[in-house]
């Protein structure tokens, strides 16, 4: 929106065309979305606790987590929309990548807020049944891989990039569109199990959105690409402006749910940012270095689905408490320092993922 204004005072003042850098943007964008969520945030905070939309401690779970209690959830409400209105702000908004990328976001982001209005408002402790959340997961992620596997205009766009060689690639055919629901569907409820400590699945996405956002930008430039030796996916730089506002409203989200948090995310905010990263990494063609960068996301689904397979084939649990952050929490290790590990350990996978850039 900005942009259509700054190409019109150009004809005016020529300052004006600095607006057109695409990192002056992703930074504005990244600025603007923090800003939105620091003024929006205690208000949010306000309008959920009246309404004693609270989060409901499991009786099985750390004793530490008692306390929490009743603190207000569903802020992931907050991250969509700083990023939403920050992203229509400062991005090209004929850039079908963007537009894409809302729309992925929005659709997982209520099925998530459809499943916490049943548990937290309507009091239904099980919420969206399994059978219906995964059902109306894979519409929309079967949507957006299939509306990029339309619409691709060369070869590129739907190959498997081998990392850490210069060539190598897999031509996928109509199998993108299953590789490409996985990855987004997968990437959604991965990160909606790990949101279960105190900023502990914020920091990561913002992590892995920055470094996409990195990869967006070069995968979007002809001539860092092709320097790179990295496929050209024509417009994909404009992704920038999206990890930017991503990156903005995530810090800001995380001034309210640093340890002890005041909000929660929620489904609302865990589906649809999980569900976006995931997008964002097929657009740009890195779903394997995602899928390391990942790790932490990676690590939490794992164990939960070792867990359930096996109580269910032999009656034991592997863990004390799936996901794996509780198992860690019921060994004794205090919360603060079970995020922080896990956020130094999501630091230096996404360092491996940016490597790369240039090992090939």
């Amino acid at each position: 929106m900005l942009l259509w204004l700054s190409e019109f005072l150009v004809n005016y003042y020529h300052t004006f065309s600095v607006f057109q850098y695409l990192t002056l943007r992703a930074i504005l964008a990244a600025l603007t979305a923090f800003a939105i969520a620091l003024l929006v945030g205690p208000f949010l905070i306000r309008r959920l606790s009246a309404h004693h939309i609270g989060q409901v401690v499991r009786d099985d779970g750390p004793k530490s987590h008692f306390g929490k209690s009743g603190t207000p959830t569903m802020g992931g409400l907050l991250i969509i929309f700083a990023i939403a209105v920050s992203t229509i702000l400062w991005s090209d908004l004929t850039n079908r990548y963007v537009w894409l990328i809302l729309i992925t976001m929005f659709g997982f982001g209520g099925i998530g807020y459809f499943d916490d209005y049943l548990k937290l408002t309507l009091k239904n402790s099980r919420g969206l049944s399994a059978r219906y959340k995964y059902l109306f997961q894979s519409v929309f992620g079967l949507l957006a891989a299939s509306y990029l596997y339309v619409t691709a205009s060369t070869p590129a766009e739907t190959e498997l990039l081998i990392p850490f060689f210069k060539y190598a690639s897999l031509a996928l055919g109509p199998f993108f569109i299953l590789l490409a629901y996985c990855v987004i569907v997968g990437s959604s409820n991965a990160v909606n199990l790990t949101d279960g400590l105190d900023g502990l699945a914020i920091v990561p996405s913002i992590m892995i959105g920055t470094a996409l956002g990195i990869f967006a930008y070069v995968t979007g430039n002809s001539h860092f690409s092709s320097y790179l030796v990295l496929p050209y996916v024509p417009h994909a730089g404009e992704i920038v402006i999206f990890c930017g506002a991503l990156l903005g409203a995530g810090l800001g989200f995380l001034w309210f749910n640093t340890y002890p948090a005041m909000i929660f995310m929620g489904d609302v905010g865990a589906l649809a940012l999980g569900a976006s990263l995931g997008l964002i990494a097929v657009i740009v063609r890195q779903e394997i270095v995602f899928f390391f960068m990942s790790g932490v996301f990676v690590v939490e689904t794992l164990s939960v689905i070792l867990q359930v397979g096996s109580y269910k084939m032999t009656g034991k649990r592997i863990f004390k408490m799936a996901p794996i952050h509780h198992h860690f929490e019921l060994k004794g290790w205090p919360e603060p320092r079970v995020i922080v590990r896990f956020w130094i350990i999501a630091f230096v996978l996404v360092l491996f993922g940016l490597s790369t850039l240039k090992l090939r």
